[in-house]
């Protein structure tokens, strides 16, 4: 069974003075996630049994991402 995928929510949120995006996808078998793209290679993604789910998740846990890597960057340039 092939998964499709279709935007269903779209926007952005302000974390210590960076705004970042945030976009929900639906799934064809009914689950949603929500994804916000550092970079190609750095995706944060939350999944949810709704749209107010995963948005909620997302919510909670992007500004703990966004902590996570700038005390990797900080420690990154201590090493260096």
């Amino acid at each position: 069974m092939e998964h499709s995928e279709l935007l269903v929510h779209q926007s952005q949120m302000e974390i210590a003075g960076h705004r970042y995006e945030v976009c929900v996808y639906a799934r064809n078998d009914g689950m949603h996630f929500a994804k916000t793209v550092f970079s190609p290679q750095d995706i944060v993604i939350n999944d949810g049994l709704s749209l107010a789910h995963a948005l909620e998740k997302h919510r909670n846990l992007l500004p703990l991402a966004i902590a996570s890597r700038q005390m990797r960057a900080e420690q990154s340039s201590l090493d260096h």
